[in-house]
């Protein structure tokens, strides 16, 4: 357990045992009760580590400041985020194991699940010799994205509070729902978080600093067929599902995500449901390129429109909704958030990984919000399934940048 930062892995522990799955189904905001209440208890919990204006906002975020203690106007107001939902998939009675000092070459049971972590499947498993790991019982997901940013911003202010000889500017928190669902910061309020730039901590392994994302769409597309007995189909039958599997066939093979990486994008097909009489499917459209995220979308409209020329009337119908934009298109030309972790990381011997980021994070929207925010790690690997694990050291380390960071500033 670590000296410097005692309370960081029981936290940890004790928030992912909390379910706080987020639900792209429901129309509110946060989008499940579940998240209400443990936002509610990070609330009071934030109150007793002394900290001012701790608030819950009307989007869900909870709110908290920890003043300057040092008199310079020149050291900017930095800000820390995370976020507490988990992603779709069993969150309910979470059962966190430990191995400790791991070996780097072991299979890992997962419980008596019958999963393992193999280093033959996760070869990553290899960087983690001599670490003490925290994986699954195999039956859920862990949570450490991002449980692991909550855990280890909530480490860095008891550090800051049992050492006031430590000089910093002011600080801005901020702990939010439903990222996984893709909408937590539509509506993050920048002006009352009051910071200069931000970062959040929901990255992945050792050494990740991310400021470009994808450019990200959704598309749902419902499909109206005309279902009559396959023996007098001839010319008459519209078969809903064979339109589906046509407008699927229609799109590049090759550009799917199992046949991509690094900067090329993707459709995705993440739902097909329906019979002959009717269907619905569902797209994520993602690219870092912003010209070729247009015509993305584009290609999948006219694809759309292409089939339906051969009706009297339209069959398929396509509503597509941006998400989200890649935020190095904003901090391309505002690197001061970039440069200060980066030199923070390379003062604590850790390499920065700089890559574009093939997914997304909070930061992308609130970046275009008016607050540049890059990404910093957080220490998960195998994130979203119940093969995922965190090291404690990673994480140890991961509010050592983000006790680095703070104190670079105030230099």
């Amino acid at each position: 357990m670590s000296t410097k930062y005692p309370e960081l892995i029981n936290r940890f522990l004790r928030f992912v045992k909390v379910n706080t799955r987020s639900n792209e189904e429901s129309e509110t905001t946060p989008s499940d009760p579940k998240e209400v209440a443990f936002l509610k208890e990070l609330s009071e919990e934030l109150r007793s580590l002394g900290l001012s204006d701790v608030q819950t906002m009307p989007d869900g975020y909870v709110f908290a400041k920890m003043p300057a203690n040092i008199d310079n106007a020149d050291v900017p107001t930095i800000g820390f985020i995370s976020h507490v939902d988990t992603a779709d998939f069993n969150s309910e009675n979470i059962q966190p194991q430990e191995v400790h000092n791991y070996d780097g070459q072991s299979v890992i049971k997962l419980g008596d699940s019958g999963f393992t972590l193999d280093p033959k499947d996760f070869p990553n498993l290899k960087n983690y010799k001599g670490h003490d790991l925290i994986t699954t019982d195999g039956r859920t997901l862990l949570g450490a994205d991002d449980k692991a940013g909550v855990a280890e911003i909530f480490a860095l202010i008891d550090y800051l509070n049992a050492h006031p000889e430590v000089k910093h500017g002011a600080l801005s928190f901020a702990f939010g729902p439903d990222e996984e669902i893709g909408r937590g910061a539509n509506n993050f309020e920048v002006k009352a978080f009051g910071a200069d730039f931000a970062y959040t901590v929901d990255g992945g392994p050792l050494g990740e600093l991310e400021w470009e994302t994808f450019n990200a769409a959704g598309a749902k597309i419902s499909i109206t067929g005309r279902n009559v007995h396959p023996g007098t189909a001839k010319d008459t039958m519209v078969n809903a599902l064979q339109l589906a599997i046509d407008l699927h066939n229609a799109l590049p093979a090759d550009e799917r995500p199992e046949k991509t990486e690094g900067r090329e994008g993707f459709f995705h097909l993440y739902a097909l449901n329906g019979t002959p009489d009717e269907a619905s499917m569902g797209y994520i459209i993602r690219d870092h390129d912003r010209e070729a995220f247009e015509a993305k979308k584009n290609l999948l409209i006219v694809a759309a429109d292409e089939l339906n020329a051969q009706f009297e009337n339209p069959r398929i119908k396509v509503d597509v909704q941006d998400q989200y934009y890649n935020m190095g298109d904003v901090l391309k030309d505002k690197q001061e958030s970039v440069v200060l972790a980066e030199s923070a990381m390379k003062a604590l011997n850790i390499e920065p990984k700089i890559e574009a980021v093939r997914g997304g994070t909070d930061g992308s929207k609130i970046t275009f919000l008016g607050l540049p925010t890059p990404n910093l790690f957080a220490g998960g690997e195998n994130m979203h399934g119940r093969f995922e694990y965190v090291s404690k050291q990673v994480m140890e380390q991961a509010t050592d940048v983000l006790l680095e960071i703070v104190q670079e500033a105030a230099k």
